[in-house]
């Protein structure tokens, strides 16, 4: 009987190679989680525009979204309509009931001087680029920065939208909405 096989040894240079490797990739990774070095974040630009809302499911299948801070209603939304809004906030509602947590808390709708759209669920810690999504989505959303409740200031410019976002896609003045709390 012939030996074929039982005393190959298997080159170590590859073996060798490949801890090397791992190893040079478990450093790497490191100093960039500790020192930030080679970490690519977006900065955070200036905030032109913030709202805290909530949204309420209404019995016939429609949305009501009251401003958090003056508890007015800022638009009713129609059973079957506006699919990415009732699609985003789905999304959010199962992170909150997966976390145990109520809709108490109102959503931030936040836009920034870069014409970058944000929601954020405060409760979650959860941020949604709503530019992603690209303009037309995003622009069901931004229309809620500049939906003022009846009885309250009219919204004011403060700094212009970047051409092509989805705060520019509203006209100038809707660009800068002044709409604090």
């Amino acid at each position: 009987m012939s030996e074929h096989g039982h005393n190959a040894q298997f080159p170590k240079l590859p073996l060798y190679t490949a801890a090397a490797l791992i190893v040079t990739t478990l450093i790497l990774v490191t100093i960039t989680r500790l020192t930030g070095f080679g970490d690519l974040r977006t900065p955070q630009t200036a905030i032109v525009s913030e709202r805290d809302l909530r949204f309420q499911d209404m019995q016939d299948g429609g949305i009501t979204v009251i401003d958090a801070s003056t508890q007015q209603v800022v638009e009713q939304v129609a059973p079957g309509t506006n699919g990415f809004l009732r699609g985003t906030l789905r999304g959010l509602a199962r992170e909150r009931k997966r976390e145990g947590i109520g809709p108490d808390i109102a959503f931030r709708l936040t836009g920034r001087s870069d014409g970058r759209l944000l929601l954020e669920d405060p409760a979650t810690r959860r941020l949604i680029d709503l530019g992603s999504f690209g303009p037309t989505n995003a622009a069901v959303f931004a229309r809620l920065l500049l939906e003022q409740p009846k009885g309250t200031a009219p919204v004011t410019a403060t700094a212009p939208a970047m051409p092509g976002t989805p705060l520019a896609s509203l006209g100038a003045d809707a660009a800068g909405v002044a709409g604090q709390p």
